[in-house]
C-alpha cells in the first residue's frame, strides 16, 4: 500500500540569498528551522560545505548549536558532517557537548565526500592520507564512542559516552548503501542533487539490511527538493531560484541564490540546462494537488520512510508556505 502520511524533514545548506550577509543567511536558517518546528517537521539537518562563498554551513555542528538553542522541540542534526573533516573523537566531543545540553534533540549525519575541491580538503589538513578509505573504521568509532561504558577503549569522549546520538549514513552514490545495510544503520540518500543512483541504492539498503542494537528493520530516507506554491504557474516560477542553483553549481560560478526569472533560456544554454536539470531531477514541484500526485507516485515507486525536503525558494515566506504545502499532504490536508 502505498503511504504519503510519512514524517518529513528539512535540509538545509544555509545559502546566502542576494543581498545577505553572513549573519542574515544564519537568521534565515534559524528563522526557517523555527517556523518548521511550529509546523510539526519531525528534523531539521544542516550541511556541510567548505570555500563556497554562497553557502554559510562550514562550522556545521555551531550551526547545530545556535540551532538547537532557538528551537525547543524539533530534532537538529547534520546533514552531514564529512567525516575525511574531522577527528571522530571531536565530533563526539562535540555532539556529546550539546547532547548534554539538548538531550534527546540531536541527530548524526555522516558522509565519506569532503564537501569540498580537494585543495580545500587538503587545507582542513585532518591527515595526510586519504580519509574517505577510513570511514567505515571512522562511524564505527563514533558508534563506541556514544556507546555504553563497558564497550569504550581507553580513549573516551567525554561528554559522548551513553549518550546514544543516532548515526545515519548518508550517500549520493551506491557505496554508502552497503555500509549502512551492513552496519544496521539507518540510510539518507541525496536525490536532491545526486538522483542517478537513487533507485538502485534504496535496493542495495534494503536487500542487504542486517538487524542491529541501532535499528530491527531499513529505515529509508530520501532527500528531494519540494517547490509548493498555491498554483503550479508560481511554483514553475519560483523554481527557476532552483534552476539558477544548479546553473551555479554547473558553472562553478560564485553567485548568491537569486530571485526566480521569467524565462531561464536566457540564462543558460542547452548543455547546461541538460546537467542542472538531471541534477534537480527528483523534485516534487507544483500546486498542493500536484505535490500530493507527484508525492503518491514517487512512493508507488521507492515507499521510503521518511522524506527530507530541500527548497530552494528566494522569498522566506514563499520557502514558508512551500514546507507548509507539503506537510499539509502528508497530514492529509
Amino acid at each position: 500500500m502505498t503511504n504519503i502520511h510519512i514524517p518529513v524533514s528539512v535540509l538545509n545548506l544555509a545559502p546566502l540569498r542576494q543581498g545577505q550577509n553572513a549573519k542574515d543567511a544564519i537568521d534565515s536558517m534559524t528563522d526557517l528551522a523555527q517556523a518548521a518546528e511550529k509546523m510539526g517537521y519531525t528534523r531539521y539537518w544542516i550541511a556541510e560545505h567548505h570555500n563556497t562563498p554562497t553557502l554559510v554551513s562550514s562550522a556545521t555542528s555551531i550551526l547545530i548549536k545556535h540551532t538547537l538553542e532557538h528551537t525547543e522541540r524539533i530534532r537538529v542534526g547534520s546533514g552531514g558532517i564529512m567525516l575525511p573533516n574531522h577527528s571522530p573523537l571531536v565530533v563526539a566531543e562535540q555532539f556529546g557537548t550539546m547532547a548534554a545540553i539538548y538531550p534527546d534533540r540531536l541527530d548524526l549525519g555522516l558522509g565519506r565526500a569532503p564537501g569540498t575541491d580537494m585543495k580545500t580538503a587538503g587545507a582542513l589538513r585532518r591527515a595526510q592520507h586519504d580519509t574517505v578509505y577510513t570511514f567505515p573504521d571512522d562511524v564505527n568509532s563514533l558508534l563506541t564512542y556514544f556507546g555504553p561504558k563497558e564497550v569504550q577503549g581507553s580513549v573516551k569522549a567525554y561528554p559522548g559516552v551513553g549518550t546514544n546520538i543516532p548515526i545515519y549514513i548518508l550517500g549520493s552514490s551506491t557505496d554508502s548503501a552497503y555500509l549502512a545495510a551492513e552496519l544496521g544503520l539507518p540510510y539518507v540518500f541525496a536525490s536532491h542533487f545526486a538522483p542517478r543512483y537513487m533507485e538502485e541504492a534504496i535496493a542495495i539498503y534494503r536487500s542487504r539490511f542486517k538487524p542491529s542494537q541501532y535499528l530491527d528493520a531499513p529505515y529509508m530516507i530520501v532527500c528531494l527538493n519540494v517547490i509548493a506554491a498555491e498554483s503550479d504557474e508560481e511554483a514553475r516560477f519560483e523554481s527557476t531560484t532552483m534552476q539558477q542553483f544548479f546553473l551555479n553549481v554547473v558553472r562553478g560560478s560564485q553567485t548568491p541564490m537569486s530571485p526566480p526569472v521569467e524565462d531561464m533560456d536566457r540564462l543558460w544554454s542547452g548543455p547546461e540546462k541538460a546537467m542542472a536539470s538531471s541534477m534537480s531531477s527528483v523534485t516534487l514541484l507544483g500546486s498542493k494537488q500536484s505535490i500530493r500526485e507527484q508525492l503518491t507516485a514517487f512512493q508507488e515507486r521507492n515507499n521510503v520512510d521518511e522524506i527530507m525536503a530541500v527548497s530552494y525558494i528566494f522569498d522566506p515566506e514563499k520557502q514558508k508556505r512551500s514546507y507548509e504545502i507539503l506537510k499539509e499532504v502528508v497530514d492529509g490536508k
